[in-house]
């Protein structure tokens, strides 16, 4: 029995990994035949092994009497040994992967198109020069939009809009940064009057995003609260498209003060009188899914980049 027990200990001779894996599956389930349906090899291969580990041990490790499959003193000594070599394997194995992510990983994000232009080149670089391996891929979307797509699992992390909409999925969620939306106009015709209340809005031609932005759903239910139906002159662009419609002049547009900062001169950025409107910007994930290595690391960059954002 000591021979057995410092056999498996230092994992000595010719005992392979894969006699120990069919040895743990047949005392787990007392039957070769379902044992080796477990780990998807034939009956007769799964004997033959475990007659090879019986010989190398020197011991029998079942006992098979009128079918009845029992451990041996032997088997018994040497299951847990055997289940410590396996899971010893597994935690080597999985330590090994997560380094490897981490080198030549993937990370898949998905941002609203305010934090695309604004929040993220910055927070993306940062990722890039502590790990240059690993690829990420940006989709680009509205935060109802975004939250589909982690439900469906086309997204590792999503940064999102708070709070979320309802019937959402199970999603862990990580408040990121609260921020104020401002109106911006054309510089080149005359604008608003700062500060702005919603109700100033009434008589203001709105240049609006398409369905499914959290900007369009605030910005018409804040109008909504005071009373009145915006006006669209033109609805359903991007971001992008959006700013290049205010500076033609074709109206005003309620967006993120992070976005306005970024602008340029030739947008005239006016902020909304108290109380004014907020977003919560929240990082998301899967509850049920534990997102990979690499998107973990680049979830704590971002977690990270709170203090300078605010």
């Amino acid at each position: 029995m000591i021979r057995l027990i410092s056999i498996a200990l230092a994992y000595r001779g010719s005992m392979q990994f894969q006699q120990l894996l069919y040895f743990v599956a047949v005392a787990e389930t007392r039957h070769f035949t379902h044992a080796a349906e477990r780990v998807h090899v034939s009956q007769p291969s799964l004997s033959q092994q475990i007659r090879a580990l019986e010989k190398e041990l020197g011991a029998e490790l079942f006992s098979r009497a009128r079918g009845n499959i029992a451990l041996t003193d032997a088997g018994e000594a040497l299951l847990p040994l055997a289940r410590r070599i396996l899971a010893d394997a597994d935690t080597a194995r999985h330590e090994v992967q997560e380094l490897v992510q981490l080198r030549r990983g993937r990370v898949r994000l998905g941002a609203t198109p305010s934090l695309c232009t604004g929040l993220l080149p910055d927070v993306l670089r940062a990722f890039h020069d502590l790990h240059p391996g690993i690829e990420l891929l940006i989709e680009e979307s509205g935060s109802h939009d975004l939250v589909r797509e982690l439900a469906r699992g086309s997204l590792d992390l999503a940064l999102i809009v708070l709070p979320l909409p309802p019937a959402s999925p199970a999603l862990t969620t990580v408040e990121l940064l609260r921020e104020d939306l401002v109106v911006v106009s054309s510089a080149s015709v005359p604008g608003p009057r700062s500060p702005v209340r919603i109700a100033d809005l009434r008589d203001q031609p709105l240049v609006m995003f398409r369905h499914g932005y959290d900007l369009r759903e605030l910005t018409v239910a804040a109008c909504r609260a005071e009373g009145f139906e915006p006006g669209f002159t033109v609805e359903g662009g991007e971001m992008d498209a959006v700013l290049g419609f205010v500076r033609a002049g074709l109206g005003v547009a309620v967006v993120p003060s992070m976005v306005a900062d970024r602008a340029g001169r030739d947008l005239r950025v006016t902020p909304l009188a108290r109380p004014g409107l907020r977003r919560t910007i929240a990082l998301a994930h899967r509850s049920d899914v534990a997102p990979p290595r690499a998107a973990r690391e680049l979830q704590r960059v971002l977690l990270g980049s709170r203090a300078a954002v605010r």
